[in-house]
C-alpha cells in the first residue's frame, strides 16, 4: 500500500451515528478487500492476456480500498464527540452538534442536524456545518432569520434549536 495518512488540521466531531456509519462502511470495505483478495488468488490460475488485465484492475481496486479504510480508521481515531448540551437540553444558540427547526416563508418546517463535513448527509436531514446553509446557521439564536443562497435564494427562521 502506498497510502500515507495526513491528520488533519482541523477538529472532526462525528456523532454517535456518524462513528456507527464509519464502522459498518469499514465493515463493508474489508468484506469487498476479501472478496478482491479472493478475486486475485482466481487471477493467479489464469496466465492469459485477459487475466492479467483483470489482475491489474483487481490490484488497483485493492490499492482503492486500503487507502479508504486507512482514511476511515484515522478519522474515527481523531474525532471528537459533538459538543455536548447544556443539562436542560436546550442550547441558547446553533453549534456543530445542534438540531435547528427552521420555518421558510411559505411555512414549511425544516428539521437539520448539525454535523462536521465528515458525516454530512443533506437528504437525511444531515447538514455539514462547512456548508452555506451550516455556516450561515452557526451562532444563530431562535427568532433569528437566516439568508441562504441555496438552490434559490431563501430566508428561513430558526425556531428551535435542541
Amino acid at each position: 500500500m502506498n497510502a500515507t495518512t495526513t491528520t488533519p488540521s482541523r477538529t472532526v466531531y462525528l456523532s454517535k451515528r456518524g462513528r456507527k456509519e464509519y464502522k459498518k462502511a469499514i465493515s463493508k470495505l474489508e468484506q469487498e478487500r476479501r472478496k478482491v483478495i479472493a478475486g486475485l488468488h482466481e487471477d493467479d490460475k489464469i496466465h492469459n492476456h485477459d487475466g492479467r488485465l483483470d489482475r491489474i484492475e483487481r490490484l488497483a481496486r485493492l490499492d482503492a480500498i486500503e487507502v479508504e479504510i486507512e482514511e476511515r480508521r484515522e478519522t474515527l481515531r481523531i474525532a471528537q464527540p459533538l459538543p455536548q448540551k447544556k443539562s436542560n437540553g436546550i442550547l441558547n444558540s446553533v453549534t456543530v452538534g445542534s438540531e435547528v427547526e427552521l420555518i421558510d416563508k411559505g411555512g414549511d418546517h425544516l428539521i437539520y442536524q448539525i454535523v462536521d463535513g465528515v458525516e454530512a448527509d443533506p437528504s437525511n436531514g444531515r447538514v455539514s456545518a462547512q456548508s452555506p446553509l451550516g455556516q450561515s446557521l452557526l451562532g444563530k439564536t431562535i427568532s433569528d432569520k437566516i439568508s441562504w443562497a441555496g438552490l434559490r435564494a431563501q430566508t428561513l427562521r430558526l425556531v428551535r434549536i435542541s
